[in-house]
This record gives structure tokens, C-alpha cells and sequence, in this order.
């Protein structure tokens, strides 16, 4: 696998990116060129090869409807053993894995193994439901009458994933989608292809039968487009911008399919007087530059209660300002890069916006041009204060390392303020009064709350998902997966024997 080296000189090797479709790996037969660039370094290839297109899609869904019959067949137990091999595969390789993460994405290694870790334990979780793929059972108002209800897959599905968690997003979704029994088509993000295409050899490595999963690489909207409108695909899950979630709900509706769109997020920490301020200035940090601020769940609001509000904020831009941005694997590094050039575009446009419409800015906001950072996408962490709630930056989801700050004097003030976005997916509350925190997840307006912890992170055996525009449809991870990708069917079996006399309803 390509490296990046200190000296900035190009790796030994490129990698090749390909399609894999009905269980062999192949050239894509788009006329464009897919590439993943380093980040850090926009020099260094790391892997390329010819872009998919709509015909490589169809070839795709043709072969997870191939696959369907005879994987749904396939016992929930056997089905889930294929996941019990990718877990250990992916353990042996975790070191391995963890650093194309941070050469491709651009977070650092310490995060990148995380991620990591968390779509091993989606996967490992996940084959565990293999043996609890379950219906219920029910009393008849009959006699000698049962009713019970079984789970059966839907069909083939597409999964279409974004780039800022390559590796733990897919296997939330496939996970659940395969153990359930369905086919799937995988189109990752096109800036992020390396590690997807790692993730499925993986699952080939594990005996997973020709068909059942296929992946799709190429760039623009021809592939996504396809994966989304032609009929035989039964479900679409789709992680990414509200604006393309938005259209793939409403294609998804017309249809009449399953469809659920994670999409984005404005998430705000309150912190108050009485709260454990190291901790909330860790959880601020973390959910604010972390990962480089490029997650749906970062921390991009911060509502400080007055009385603490100096001392608190002096403490996140001090720690903010000895941030060292650089490699992604070296250990000191606190901060990587934005993904790719575009992002880093819209980083800096939000910062140019948040300063001519008066918030002042507190540290941060240049693009480092020395120290071997100009080759990289990199942004300095960024901290404002007096914003408003007419300004862009109180608003509009930036996905980078740039926090807005406001001093507030009442808990309704905070919850108002909080509440001020039309997006709706996580939010923090650092307090030691358990009755605020109380009434705080009372009126928080989201479908996560974390109390005394940062607005980031999940785990497999809970719901993962927002209201208002951060998303539509069923919720993801632990039961809600396996439900979003399953059908129930009821069954009324009478075992009189006989004809009955009298009938009901």
C-alpha cells in the first residue's frame, strides 16, 4: 500500500482501484478517472484507476439480483458467520487499515483507529443479530389459532456513503443489510474509494458469495442516480448532504421504497456555571476539531452561561491556538487537513462570510502556507464569538474546524438558542445538576443527547439518527437496522383441524 513519507516524495506504489461486480474485480468503463489524492500532501496519488458509469452500475444491480434468491435462502446463522470472518480479518489488519484511513481522509492516526475500531464492533454486533433475526408471537382471539410474524429481507439494496467515515459508515449499513439477507450495491464517496475497496476484500476474503456485494466507484451523479431509480433496487441508505438526501427521499417516495437519509448537522454544547470545566473543554475540542471538524455530529455551536463564559472561552482558544496541524501519522500531530480542495474552499468562504457579517474572531481562520503544509488541504482551528442567530456561521453547516460561540444568561436562553437551526442531530450539555440535565433532554430538539460528553460518537446496540433536516427515515444501528433492512410478515396458522363454525371480523 502507498505511504506518505516525511521528505514529500511520491510512494513506491499506487494503488489500482476497480470495480468489484458478481464476485470479480474489474476496470470501471466510465471515461473518467477516479483518483484519491493525499490530503496532506496533493502530490501523492494513492490510488487511481478508470471511473465507473451507469452501465457498470446496472452490470451491479444485475448481479445483486442474481445473488438474492440464494443468499435470502441462506440461514441468518451462515449468513452471519461471513461477518464473524470479517471481524477477524479486519482485527489482523486494524494497524494496517487505521493508515490508509489517515493517508486518504485525513484524520489523525490515534482517530483513524477509532474508526476502526467502532465498524469492527458494527460488524461484530451485528453477526450477533444472526442468531436473533426474530419475529414475535401473539395470542389469538381464536382457539387453537397462532399467530407469529417472521423477518424476511427485502431484496437488493444500495448503500451510498460519504467520505468523511469510509470505513465505519459502510459497515453500519452493510452489516445489518447482509445478516438480514439482502443483496447489496456499495457506491463510496468518490474522493474516499481506497478503503472501500479494502473493506470489500475483505468480505471476499470471508467467502462472501459472488453477487451479494458489489461496488461501484466513479464520480458525479450517473451512478448514485441509477442506484436510486431503477426498479429492482428494493431499499436505498444514503449518508451524505441535504441537499442530493433530500432528492434521493423524494425519488425513494415516488417509488414507494424504503428509504433513510443521514444527512447534516448544526449541534451546539451548552456549557454551564457549574460544570466541570476541563471535561467540557475536552469534549468541546474534541467534538470541535476533532476528526477536523468534517463529521455530522462535531460540535460547531458553543453556548457558554455567562458567569463562566471568559474564563471558558479564553480556555478553548488558548488550547485551540497550540493545535499542531501536519502528517496524520506523525503522533504530534494534533489536527489533519480538510479532505480535499474543495472542502477546504468551503472552510475558508464560511471563515471570509462569519467576518464581514461582524462576528469577531477569536483565533484561527488562515490557511498555513509553511512547514510542508502548503502542499495540503489545512485550516488553522477556528473560534468566533458574537455571532448572532442571523449569521451564516449560526446556521449553515460548515464541516470544518470553525466554532461559533455565543454567552447566554438562562437555561431557557441556551435551550432557545440550541433549539435556533433547522437541523436536529445531537447536541451536549455539561452540568453537574442532574435536574437541568434532566429537563435539557426534555427540550432538546434532536434524536441524541449527550450529557456531560461530547455531541460526537455512537455505539453499535443504540439508535443513530436526527430530526429536521439531519435525517428522514427509519433511524440506523442496532435494532433499527435490521428493521429498516427486513420486512415483517405475520402469520395465522389453525391447527383445528376442522372447519370452524364461526368466524371473526
Amino acid at each position: 500500500m502507498p505511504t506518505i513519507t516525511k521528505n514529500g516524495k511520491a510512494p513506491v506504489k499506487t494503488a489500482k482501484l476497480q470495480q468489484f461486480i458478481a464476485g470479480k474485480w474489474r476496470d470501471g468503463t466510465g471515461k473518467r478517472r477516479v483518483s484519491s489524492t493525499s490530503p496532506t500532501d496533493s502530490r501523492i496519488v494513492l490510488a487511481e484507476g478508470p471511473g465507473g458509469c451507469k452501465e457498470d452500475a446496472l452490470a451491479a444491480i444485475a448481479a445483486a439480483y442474481a445473488a438474492f434468491p440464494a443468499w435470502k435462502a441462506t440461514p441468518a446463522p451462515a449468513r452471519a458467520r461471513v461477518l464473524d470472518k470479517v471481524v477477524k480479518l479486519a482485527r489482523e489488519r486494524k494497524e494496517e487499515l487505521g493508515r490508509i484511513l489517515a493517508q486518504e481522509e485525513g484524520k489523525i492516526l490515534p482517530e483513524a483507529l477509532g474508526e476502526l475500531e467502532k465498524g469492527i464492533n458494527l460488524l461484530e454486533w451485528y453477526a450477533g443479530e444472526g442468531l436473533r433475526f426474530m419475529g414475535d408471537t401473539a395470542p389469538s382471539e381464536l382457539p387453537k389459532n397462532l399467530l407469529f410474524t417472521i423477518r424476511e429481507p427485502l431484496g437488493p439494496v444500495s448503500i451510498i456513503t460519504p467520505w468523511n467515515f469510509p470505513w465505519a459508515i459502510p459497515c453500519w449499513k452493510m452489516a445489518p443489510a447482509l445478516v438480514a439477507g439482502n443483496t447489496v450495491v456499495f457506491k463510496p464517496a468518490s474522493n474516499t474509494p481506497l478503503l472501500a475497496q479494502e473493506l470489500v476484500k475483505l468480505f471476499e476474503e470471508a467467502g462472501l458469495p459472488a453477487g451479494v456485494l458489489n461496488i461501484v466507484v466513479g464520480a458525479g451523479s450517473e451512478i448514485g442516480d441509477v442506484l436510486v431509480e431503477d426498479e429492482r433496487i428494493q431499499a436505498v441508505s444514503f449518508t451524505g448532504s441535504n441537499e442530493i438526501g433530500v432528492r434521493v427521499h423524494t425519488i425513494c417516495g415516488k417509488r414507494g421504497i424504503k428509504v433513510t437519509c443521514e444527512m447534516g448537522g448544526k449541534n451546539p454544547a451548552i456549557v454551564w456555571d457549574d460544570a466541570d470545566l476541563d471535561l467540557a473543554l475536552a469534549g468541546v475540542l474534541k467534538g470541535a476539531f476533532g476528526s477536523t471538524g468534517q463529521r455530522c455530529t462535531a460540535t460547531s455551536r458553543l453556548i457558554v452561561q455567562e458567569k463562566v463564559y471568559d474564563e471558558f472561552v479564553g480556555k478553548v482558544v488558548d488550547a485551540a491556538k497550540k493545535m499542531k496541524l501536519g502528517d496524520p501519522l506523525d503522533a504530534s500531530t494534533n489536527m489533519g487537513p480538510a479532505v480535499d480542495e474543495g472542502q477546504l474552499e468551503v472552510d475558508l468562504q464560511a471563515i471570509a462570510t462569519a467576518k464581514k457579517e461582524g462576528a469577531r474572531l477569536l483565533c484561527g481562520g488562515e490557511r498555513p502556507m509553511k512547514d510542508g503544509l502548503q502542499h495540503g488541504w489545512f485550516v488553522e482551528p477556528t473560534v468566533f464569538d458574537q455571532v448572532t442567530p442571523t449569521m451564516n456561521l449560526w446556521k449553515e453547516e460548515v464541516f470544518g474546524p470553525v466554532l461559533a460561540v455565543v454567552r447566554v444568561k438562562t437555561y431557557e436562553e441556551a435551550v432557545k438558542a440550541a433549539n435556533d437551526t433547522r437541523f436536529g442531530l445531537t447536541c451536549a450539555f455539561y452540568t453537574q445538576d442532574i435536574t437541568l440535565a434532566m429537563r435539557y433532554v426534555e427540550d432538546a430538539e434532536v434524536g441524541m443527547v449527550h450529557i456531560n460528553s461530547p455531541t460526537i460518537g455512537g455505539e453499535a446496540q443504540v439508535p443513530f439518527g436526527g430530526v429536521k433536516g439531519s435525517g428522514v427515515g427509519d433511524r440506523e444501528m442496532a435494532k433499527d437496522g435490521i428493521n429498516f433492512f427486513s420486512k415483517p410478515k405475520t402469520v395465522f396458522l389453525d391447527y383445528t383441524g376442522q372447519k370452524r363454525t364461526s368466524n371473526i371480523y
